[in-house]
């Protein structure tokens, strides 16, 4: 599977059958062409890397800083004097999908990765 990054709109709509079904895609837009979602393989939810925060590294007494802190460095500081709050269940929910852009089209598969705090979707993934 190949990696990307690439940020694509994506239309939701009720996926399985009645009863046993969910919200997720139906349909996306990667690089200018649709995609129609065939069939969803698997779903799953990801969390961010808390175990990186100032906050965490305090609780274990790790001198290591994180990435793009020096050991000693103050935390940044918001306009109101206080420092920022780190969201320790920042999520990205991800669905690894069957599409194709028409009935010609063999498709492939793509992993789509949904970032709740954005509010935007990326294309992660794909195999074609």
């Amino acid at each position: 599977m190949r990696r990307y990054d690439d940020p694509v709109e994506v239309r939701q709509g009720w996926i399985g059958s009645a009863g046993e079904g969910m919200e997720g895609p139906e349909q996306f837009v990667w690089r200018g062409r649709l995609w129609q979602v065939r069939a969803v393989l698997a779903h799953w939810v990801e969390t961010g890397a808390w175990w990186q925060s100032t906050g965490v590294r305090a609780v274990i007494g790790s001198d290591e800083p994180a990435a793009g802190l020096e050991v000693g460095a103050a935390p940044a500081v918001d306009q109101v004097g206080a420092a920022p709050a780190v969201d320790l269940l920042v999520e990205r929910e991800l669905w690894r999908v069957e599409a194709r852009r028409g009935r010609e089209d063999g498709g492939g598969v793509f992993d789509l990765s949904f970032d709740w705090n954005a509010g935007s979707w990326q294309l992660v993934g794909c195999a074609d």
